[in-house]
């Protein structure tokens, strides 16, 4: 009887399946952020990208937490698969978020810095991918891990340059256009650096948290 009951729940496998799959909406998401910042006629269309992609991650979510909730045996704590999905699931909302102020505000163009980081933000996520991919067998993988870890927090703080050197441009900017400046300019670019700079704090959440468990499976 065990084992018929078993065997009609949610495999242990599943579970880094759909952490893979949710990582992959990562990099859709993170890509087409990236192309919403090359401005002019591709921000609507990378927008509208970004929706679909953040959309595709709350229906893994919603199998996750579902899988959770059905499942016999977790492949670690359950608490830990619900806060490492919580973080994935972040990071994408916040995305969702810094298209959403491009649309509400009509921008077309965008600051070199806002470039530079939605590139590191693209390599934040391919980087968490690959941490994904090593849960599986996180034991023999824990110092590739760590190594991710470590670089997703280099990056984090690559991206804290960007967003000073990004604001303190667009002040000076604001500065030199006198009375006559567009402070709508200086305040919606403000708005975008802090949505770009805290997509980046929530890669760095997911590797946190992917540290934590390999610390407590190890």
């Amino acid at each position: 009887m065990l084992g018929l009951f078993k065997a009609v729940m949610p495999k242990e496998d599943s579970f880094f399946d759909l952490f893979s799959a949710h990582a992959r909406t990562l990099i859709d998401g993170a890509e087409a952020l990236r192309d919403m910042t090359e401005g002019g006629d591709a921000v609507e269309a990378a927008s509208a990208r970004v929706y679909r992609h953040e959309e595709e991650a709350d229906d893994i979510t919603r199998q996750v937490m579902l899988a959770v909730r059905r499942s016999f045996i977790t492949p670690f704590d359950r608490s830990d698969i619900q806060d490492l999905t919580t973080s994935l699931d972040d990071a994408i909302d916040q995305m969702r978020k810094t298209a959403k102020v491009v649309s509400l505000f009509e921008v077309k163009s965008f600051e070199p810095q806002m470039k530079e980081m939605a590139g590191v933000i693209v390599e934040a996520a391919k980087l968490t991918e690959q941490a994904v991919a090593l849960l599986p067998k996180m034991r023999q993988n824990a110092h590739k891990l760590g190594e991710i870890s470590v670089r997703i927090r280099e990056i984090e703080e690559q991206s804290d340059h960007m967003y000073d050197q990004g604001r303190k441009d667009l002040f000076l900017a604001s500065r030199a256009n006198g009375p006559g400046g567009d402070p709508m300019a200086f305040i919606v670019g403000i708005d975008i650096y802090s949505h770009l700079e805290k997509v980046m704090d929530r890669f760095e959440d997911v590797a946190n948290r992917i540290s934590g468990i390999v610390v407590e499976q190890v």
